[in-house]
């Protein structure tokens, strides 16, 4: 059978290329040999046409608004499966059988508490401290706690710091909420499940326990579902480039927070809920509204995605979950009336509707998060907690493929050699003794 090759010219000297084929049929050009045999790289800022690994972890279309997990769609998983069963599903390649599931689930309650000298960390932190400073800080500290787990030899061993980390992510994420306000802390309950316990540590008080209703519970595992992976994106290469250097999953996941606290990147449902305020602090009429959009005067949060370029299939999804969460709200909120008006007028609307200018994950997920009662520091830490498994899988799948440190190469546009310039010649004041005095 004849191999698919991709030729590439340069001058008087041509290559092949392999063209390797996924197996949903994505196609790409295998340039790892590229540098040794011409000289050339390539140049992709941003890394938009470039893959950097292959996975079977997730798969997205984003000209037709696929997101699978494992292969299974996401529309499916949100509606018929649980959180931390798309954990395992993500992690460990298949869903779950019963038996599996209540090992895990066991695991989660066992590994639920924070070691008591962790949370002398949390008084290091001003009380107005960001969550999602907190957040990275403490996770990268539990490496120094879970030392047994700083080198990962087997399953069992990853099973355990993968239970550690997912469970123990809750417990950080209610405690920095909780830090923010002063509160004292709630610790979880293991009698509780793991969305449920979570909004027992957030919103309960000493001697009056929050119990959630239904509704709230499936909004949040939703939502965590909805967030859990996204292929390549910007955190989840953070986790996979800083793991390539050997480094524990502690760390590398630490830094996929980092990267996830960017206003690009985990900040874009926040900044929904601000730009809602924006609208009805200074009373603008949605007509009005849409025109200065149109005219490029006001920029509209959470619609349209850059990967997606039909619709985002989460956001079908977490529009559904919010509709119901907001029918059953005792308490009528007036921001997010406002979000469901500028969204069914956007979506009537030609000009939305012919650039595909729909509302995407983060608009749904903002609102969400606002009818739970989750103030905007804490988003970006609610994200954290819904993309903990994805991390985690692609911190497993670039650990078991071939060890290589992931060293991007760049083509430099700085000056070429120069000569030395002597500091007496660029103003300095040089004392009459040994010139290492100056240092």
């Amino acid at each position: 059978m004849k191999k698919n090759t991709a030729t590439l010219t340069h001058g008087d000297t041509s290559i092949d290329l392999d063209v390797i084929e996924g197996s949903e049929g994505e196609l790409g050009v295998d340039i790892r040999s590229l540098r040794a045999k011409t000289g050339l790289i390539t140049l992709d800022q941003g890394y938009s046409s470039t893959g950097s690994c292959e996975s079977a972890i997730t798969f997205v279309d984003g000209e037709n608004g696929v997101l699978r997990y494992r292969g299974y769609p996401i529309e499916e998983l949100a509606v018929k499966s649980t959180f931390t069963e798309v954990a395992q599903l993500l992690i460990f390649g298949q869903l779950p059988t019963g038996g599996q599931h209540q090992v895990f689930s066991d695991l989660l309650s066992e590994h639920e508490l924070l070691h008591q000298d962790l949370l002398h960390h949390f008084e290091g932190f001003p009380a107005k401290g960001q969550p999602m400073a907190i957040l990275s800080a403490i996770v990268n500290s539990l490496g120094s706690f879970h030392p047994d787990l700083l080198e990962i030899q087997n399953d069992e061993e990853f099973l355990r710091a993968a239970a550690k980390l997912i469970s123990k992510v809750r417990t950080i994420a209610a405690f920095s909420y909780r830090k923010s306000l002063g509160l004292p802390f709630i610790h979880p309950n293991p009698n509780l499940r793991y969305c449920t316990n979570f909004l027992h540590m957030m919103f309960s008080l000493p001697y009056r326990d929050y119990k959630p209703p239904l509704g709230a519970v499936k909004a949040l595992s939703t939502f965590l579902i909805a967030h859990a992976d996204h292929e390549q994106n910007c955190s989840a290469s953070t986790v996979r480039m800083v793991g390539s250097a050997q480094a524990n999953l502690f760390a590398s996941v630490a830094a996929g927070i980092c990267a996830l606290w960017g206003r690009l990147h985990g900040g874009a449902n926040a900044a929904v809920i601000n730009m809602l305020t924006n609208i009805k602090e200074n009373n603008i009429k949605i007509p009005v509204l849409l025109e200065q959009v149109k005219q490029k005067r006001f920029r509209l949060m959470g619609f349209g995605h850059r990967v997606y370029k039909s619709f985002d299939p989460r956001a079908k999804v977490m529009r559904s979950v919010a509709e119901d969460l907001l029918a059953t709200m005792e308490k009528k909120d007036e921001l997010l009336d406002l979000a469901q008006e500028v969204a069914e007028a956007a979506l009537a609307d030609e000009y939305f509707q012919e650039r595909n200018l729909y509302p995407n994950l983060d608009f749904y997920s903002g609102i969400i998060l606002r009818a739970l009662g989750v103030p905007t520091n804490m988003f970006p830490v609610m994200f954290a907690m819904g993309r903990m498994p994805g991390w985690i899988a692609h911190w497993r799948e670039e650990s078991s493929g071939p060890h290589k440190i992931h060293r991007p190469r760049q083509i430099y546009t700085g000056e070429t050699k120069r000569d030395y310039v002597d500091r007496n010649k660029r103003g300095w004041k040089i004392r009459q003794t040994s010139s290492w005095d100056s240092f």
